[in-house]
């Protein structure tokens, strides 16, 4: 299970999004997504001399990773305001030369109207989210902000609805005197996931305070995500072992 992101997948559309998540997100998942991300899409990036877009920042895992991997143009799309406002945070304890590379676009990528900004595009733990009306849009806008024969990489979804209930322990974090953990629970809402996330904190006195959250997330097959790809101009990128990972390339003209 070492490649199950933990991290809430959704990318809501109103500012209020991730209300409880942000405060967890990055003490709970830093260390493991560090890793995913720079095995996922490091080598791409390393190879990008356009641009990198990074297609629902969340945080700042993908841009952060981009910045320190390449010397190109970032360009960072996060509509949820309160996974943006940790992006900024730390976008602003960077070396003012680093931070001069990275735009941050609010809103969706279609808002941000970007026209050939990038030769490498990431999708990291987004897409699963996304009604699958949404992710069909998506790919369009995708297409338009990367120049002929650019690679774009998506984290897949899930598959399928799972047939049982599934529950996932995320490793407790100490900060000072205070432990933070959380259950990821998955459970089948029709032809959607419904994904709740419980969150507590722990002081030396016993549970300080707990949360929930819950998203609902659409399954689709790779066949399926690869066959709405080659509609927007994109074709399947050989070469990529890790199955988490869909690897495209924009055809040229």
């Amino acid at each position: 299970m070492s490649d199950v992101s933990f991290a809430p997948p959704a990318r809501e559309e109103h500012p209020d999004a991730y209300t409880v998540s942000a405060e967890f997100y990055d003490i709970l998942q830093a260390d493991q997504d560090r890793a995913r991300v720079r095995r996922f899409y490091g080598r791409d990036v390393r190879l990008a001399r356009r641009g990198v877009l990074d297609v629902g920042a969340g945080t700042g895992r993908v841009t952060l990773m981009s910045l320190a991997e390449s010397r190109v143009p970032v360009h960072a799309v996060e509509p949820a305001r309160s996974m943006r406002s940790l992006l900024m945070t730390r976008l602003a304890a960077l070396a003012v030369d680093v931070r001069a590379r990275v735009t941050v676009h609010p809103g969706s990528l279609d808002e941000a109207a970007l026209h050939e900004v990038a030769d490498v595009g990431v999708c990291h733990n987004t897409i699963a989210c996304l009604h699958p009306a949404a992710r069909r849009a998506l790919w369009p806008a995708v297409a338009d902000a990367l120049v002929p024969g650019g690679v774009f990489l998506v984290q897949l979804p899930p598959d399928r609805v799972p047939r049982d209930e599934v529950t996932y322990l995320l490793p407790a974090q100490k900060v000072g005197r205070h432990e933070y953990a959380a259950r990821m629970v998955m459970s089948a809402d029709g032809d959607r996931i419904r994904t709740r996330f419980d969150y507590w904190v722990r002081g030396e006195s016993g549970l300080l305070r707990e949360y929930t959250e819950t998203f609902r997330m659409w399954p689709a097959s790779r066949a399926e995500v690869i066959g709405e790809l080659l509609g927007s101009g994109f074709v399947p990128r050989p070469g990529r072992a890790d199955p988490a990972v869909l690897a495209v390339r924009l055809r040229r003209h």
